[in-house]
């Protein structure tokens, strides 16, 4: 309209616009009518559907009306063969949406809620999808535990080295509430559909039970969201991106997303909820003052089992079999399942905590063994390592199993297993399993062939020095005699 009002040509002015000359003097009429242009109420092309739409089409949606349109088209190419091609989907997605509008079934409504302060608590899990955390220059298989007050924002983060799991949400939520301080009045998380997957009804009822005495014992209400509705957890799941975007910023700025140890990542992600409840620290202030008070102890955040160590040494523990000290075979012990550790009781004492490992489909049954528990009578039966079916896992690193290999390929097995289970034992005794390892195969590879006796000089301990005893003179026994009172003979015979 421009060029027209320029004063140029229709012809041109439609050229510059790179419009036809029909389309720009349509335009132009309309920008001078007066009055809206009346709807269209004609058709400007035959309606292809007309034969098949009120007697075939519609009855199909009426029964069925989630039918989509490209479902419904290629059915009446079958039905009516070479009448209805492909270009016309785009036609019978316009009429189909057209007759939902005016004849489909409702549609669910989401009804927005108001929660006041220290109402609720929500608790979810979530991955980091395209983010690669490595730990000691190991990719990180984790999840993260969120738990969020609906009220004010404030979080709490944890990183689940397993699954969803009881044990992880009720290590997260006990954590929580501890940091926070004080109880919502109702605590709700979704399904717990993961935790419940391939469990017998007893066993589903059993952790239904344990999850709802956990909330009783910080006397919270536990609700949980129905299958499948994602959107009534909209409290935490919209809040789920929220944190993945700050961390992704803030591993930008870092640098890096490789941390040292497991405890520097939880660290670091300490450090990106304590920004986001900075920003919320006016809405906490007021929800903190709306909390229950906590309960006197910790709620029991851990599964019990009990396990029988066997004739091996070792306890089976979902999947992944551990081994024990051998001072323990035949006892039964009762294990505190947490997320990333085993703790083991016996007669209401702790005897040690286990790394733990999680089992998935793709591991297979794994295992954790830890030598020195079994060195002790291993060195009695040196030829066991041969073929122990744990041996792979038993020697304690890459370098012990590429000794082992070596050995065995320039001696005799029975000679090989010998002093690699003298070193092993010499490793237990001095704690320098790496340090004889990197020397035995450095000496190894430059051609030379250290004995046992060998290592033990090398890393046995020395000791620092003979301690003098102190001399010590005996006194005459007459010398005491100065000791005793002074008495006549005379007084001695009156007393007799």
């Amino acid at each position: 309209m421009s060029q027209r009002q320029q004063g140029q040509a229709q012809e041109v002015a439609a050229a510059k616009a790179g419009l036809s000359v029909s389309t720009a003097r349509r335009l132009e009429r309309r920008a001078e009518s007066p009055e809206p242009s009346a709807p269209r109420q004609w058709r400007t092309r035959p309606d292809p559907f007309t034969d098949v739409w009120d007697d075939v089409v519609v009855p199909q949606l009426t029964t069925t009306p989630n039918l989509q349109a490209l479902t419904l088209l290629e059915w009446l190419q079958e039905q009516y063969p070479g009448q209805y091609p492909d270009s016309l989907l785009r036609t019978l997605q316009r009429r189909v949406k057209g007759w939902r509008a005016a004849h489909g079934p409702d549609k669910e409504v989401m009804f927005p809620q108001t929660h006041g302060p220290g109402l609720r608590g929500l608790s979810d899990f979530t991955e980091l999808k395209g983010l690669v955390i490595t730990v000691a220059g190991e990719p990180l298989e984790h999840r993260l535990y969120h738990f969020r007050l609906a009220f004010s924002g404030w979080c709490h983060v944890r990183v689940v080295l397993g699954g969803e799991s009881y044990t992880a949400l009720a290590e997260g939520l006990t954590g929580a509430l501890e940091r926070l301080g004080g109880v919502p009045a109702e605590h709700r998380t979704d399904s717990l559909s993961a935790a419940f997957r391939n469990l017998g009804r007893d066993a589903e009822t059993d952790l239904t039970e344990r999850y709802a005495a956990l909330c009783a014992h910080y006397g919270m209400t536990a609700t949980r969201n129905n299958p499948g509705r994602g959107h009534e957890n909209a409290s935490i799941e919209s809040p789920h991106g929220h944190f993945k975007r700050r961390l992704q910023q803030r591993l930008t700025l870092r640098g890096s997303q490789a941390f040292a140890s497991l405890d520097a990542y939880q660290a670091f992600l300490d450090e990106v909820v304590t920004a986001i409840n900075r920003r919320n620290a006016a809405r906490i202030a007021i929800e903190r003052d709306a909390l229950r008070p906590l309960p006197s102890r910790p709620g029991t955040d851990y599964t019990e089992l009990t396990v029988s160590v066997t004739t091996s040494s070792t306890i089976q523990v979902r999947k992944v079999l551990y081994s024990v000290p051998s001072r323990l075979i035949g006892e039964r012990l009762r294990v505190h399942l947490y997320d990333d550790r085993l703790v083991l009781h016996h007669a209401q004492q702790v005897l040690l905590t286990l790394p733990r490992l999680h089992a998935t489909p793709a591991s297979g049954r794994l295992r954790v063994i830890d030598y020195r528990h079994v060195i002790g009578w291993l060195v009695r039966k040196p030829r066991a390592l041969a073929g122990l079916t744990f041996r792979e896992e038993l020697l304690p690193g890459a370098d012990w199993r590429e000794l082992y290999a070596r050995l065995t390929a320039a001696w005799p097995v029975a000679e090989a297993c010998k002093r690699i289970v003298g070193a092993l034992a010499l490793a237990a005794e001095q704690d320098q399993a790496e340090a004889i390892a990197t020397y035995w195969l450095g000496a190894l590879k430059h051609g030379e062939r250290p004995t046992l006796a060998d290592l033990q000089a090398r890393f046995a301990a020395k000791p620092k020095g003979v301690i003098a005893l102190p001399q010590v003179t005996q006194h005459e026994i007459a010398s005491y005699d100065v000791l005793l009172p002074s008495t006549s003979a005379t007084e001695v015979r009156r007393h007799a």
